[in-house]
């Protein structure tokens, strides 16, 4: 059985990155996978990175005391899934936040040699699920940053067997075709995860 940790990074109950989310635990569960839900806004996860947690941040065992449930269940999973809307280009303050704190020396990473070295090698299986209320012209020209933190940075620590990032573009022009496509879309690709 494949333990899955799913990053849910968005308020509203009611928005479409809500329905992604359900999709994805639904989809996830029913293929028998145990499923850590981690909808980060309702755990009341602090995505602030305190001046006492910079300054011990390369202490690698101390480190890990402010956020030591998430690292736990992040050391437990053999898949994350991150599932946010793009807001500015950016990811939500909260997964951010998330990185910010949780990704640290010794858990995500190990320096050797002042190199950067995968630490989460376990996780054999990453996905992206996500929502862009621009065009791909527009995140293209404005770098793309969610795309390829996901795609390098996150990939670079966990070192995966499998990478999907799914992305809906101009959001805020999506009828409710396109938005059922994107969640079919979704579906089959957790099935397929």
């Amino acid at each position: 059985m494949t333990r899955a940790l799913v990053l849910f990074a968005h308020p509203c109950a009611e928005s479409f990155s809500a329905a992604l989310h359900d999709v994805v635990v639904d989809r996830l569960t029913a293929r028998g996978w145990d499923v850590d839900d981690c909808d980060l806004n309702a755990e009341g996860f602090s995505p602030v990175l305190t001046e006492g947690e910079r300054r011990g941040y390369h202490d690698v065992g101390p480190n890990i005391a402010p956020v030591a449930s998430y690292v736990e269940r992040l050391r437990a999973a053999q898949a994350l899934v991150l599932v946010f809307p793009v807001w500015n280009f950016g990811y939500p303050a909260i997964l951010k936040g998330f990185f910010d704190r949780v990704f640290l020396p010794g858990v995500s990473f190990r320096l050797e040699g002042g190199k950067v070295m995968p630490n989460l090698t376990h996780i054999r299986k990453l996905a992206a699920v996500t929502t862009y209320g621009g065009t791909r012209l527009r995140a293209i020209m404005a770098g793309d940053p969610p795309r390829h933190v996901v795609k390098r940075a996150v990939w670079h620590v966990t070192r995966p067997d499998k990478l999907r990032y799914l992305a809906l573009y101009d959001m805020n022009r999506a009828d409710a075709a396109k938005r059922a496509a994107f969640l079919s879309r979704v579906s089959r690709e957790m099935e397929a995860l």
